[in-house]
């Protein structure tokens, strides 16, 4: 029975990195990224909804925000971060807990023009959905994983061009099915 519970449990850890670029000072991006309050506004495709529960002291270390969140796939996360470490510009780290617990990394960099940005994301599954078929949807989870990561820079690049003023900027991509009645 232990072997199967730890089983479960390596299949529920899941360790992702993301790449973007984009063409933009990094004081920029950190400003969008950075500001956890706005990510629903900017990025709604997988930020339902997002609320302060704590604000940070210096830098915003200790900041706690609570986040309703989601996928391509028709299921929703719950959960919490606080702020553990900002270089910003060039990125902040987060601790995570609820529906999964763990710890993500953001890092900016300025390439000429461009600002590299990594998320280096580290997390168990705790949610029962997520931790106890794991074994068998792996795959499938991954896939939604990348696909909120796709929408988040287009998101981004989007939210970028809205700031410096361009006119007729689209909408951000909404949520999907069945969450799509969020705005």
């Amino acid at each position: 029975m232990i072997r199967i519970f730890k089983f479960i449990n390596l299949m529920a850890s899941y360790h992702f990195i993301t790449h973007w670029k984009v063409r933009a000072p990094c004081i920029e991006v950190s400003d969008i990224i950075g500001d956890a309050t706005s990510l629903s506004d900017w990025w709604p495709a997988v930020y339902l909804q997002v609320n302060e529960l704590q604000p940070g002291g210096e830098n915003n270390i200790g900041r706690k925000i609570e986040l309703f969140t989601k996928g391509w796939l028709p299921y929703t996360l719950h959960w919490q971060f606080v702020v553990t470490e900002n270089r910003k510009p060039y990125g902040f780290t987060i601790v995570a807990s609820g529906d999964f617990d763990g710890r993500g990394i953001w890092t900016f960099e300025q390439d000429g023009i461009n600002c590299l940005i990594q998320f280096d994301w580290k997390l168990d599954a705790e949610k029962p959905l997520l931790k106890y078929l794991s074994f068998i949807m792996r795959p499938i989870f991954e896939a939604n994983h990348k696909w909120a990561m796709n929408k988040g820079l287009e998101s981004l690049e989007l939210e970028l061009r809205r700031r410096r003023g361009e006119q007729n900027v689209p909408a951000p991509p909404r949520a999907t099915w069945p969450h799509n009645r969020y705005g």
